[in-house]
């Protein structure tokens, strides 16, 4: 049975401007395996945030073949990917993308209400206390600094028990002490949960603690180990 969770085979994505053909990524190749955390580093404009976005399905290929939990993303239609984002996958961005009008408890419960669920308040709750959230359950975003902001963004990608966590500059907008906190609970919930961590950093002390990386540059993977 195949272990991996991800697997790249010869991908590349072209955009088309109005003067040239942009090759923003080039016959890249990698597999994650389950439980795996893999940071994805490299220059501003190296092509990760592509990567991610082709690897979770949230866009698509000029050529070459995903397989993303066993399932061919090229073979999928939007609808599909989504489906299979929000049963699967969570996501941890630079810029939180709270919704202002709700609490910190409504932000964490969306994606129960995403996938047509109930809301889980308990486990809710319990998520936001992991982070150290369980008296700010009833604050807006607004009352809440940068570092909270991003431990309710981790506490809702954890909601719906993701197989596989995308974070994308989890701690570029945070301080250094707030981005050290913010790591221990990724790294936390991430073994607490089993769940495999794709992570993209500039930070190379953050992608030490990780157990491979792969190293970017000009569309290209360089290394991954």
């Amino acid at each position: 049975m195949e272990s991996s969770v991800i697997k790249a085979n010869s991908v590349s994505k072209v955009v088309s401007t109005k003067h040239e053909q942009l090759t923003i990524l080039s016959d890249v190749s990698l597999e994650v395996e389950q439980g795996e955390s893999v940071a994805i580093v490299g220059t501003s404009g190296a092509g990760k945030s592509t990567l991610m976005s082709l690897l979770a399905g949230l866009d698509t290929s000029t050529s070459g073949e995903i397989m993303l939990l066993g399932k061919s993303l090229n073979a999928l239609d939007d609808e599909q990917r989504a489906s299979l984002r929000s049963e699967s996958i969570g996501f941890v961005f630079q810029s939180f993308l709270l919704i202002p009008s709700l609490t910190a408890l409504e932000n964490v419960t969306l994606p129960c209400l995403l996938k047509g669920e109930a809301e889980d308040n308990e486990k809710a709750t319990q998520l936001l206390e992991a982070v150290g959230l369980g008296h700010r359950i009833d604050h807006l975003p607004t009352q809440l600094s940068g570092g909270e902001q991003q431990r309710v963004a981790l506490a809702r990608a954890f909601m719906t028990n993701p197989k596989i966590l995308f974070a994308d500059e989890p701690t570029g907008n945070l301080d250094q002490k707030t981005a050290a906190k913010v790591i221990e609970l990724l790294f936390d919930l991430n073994k607490k949960h089993g769940t495999t961590l794709v992570l993209i950093t500039h930070d190379h002390a953050l992608a030490a603690r990780c157990d491979r990386v792969c190293q970017m540059n000009a569309g290209k993977v360089e290394s991954f180990q």
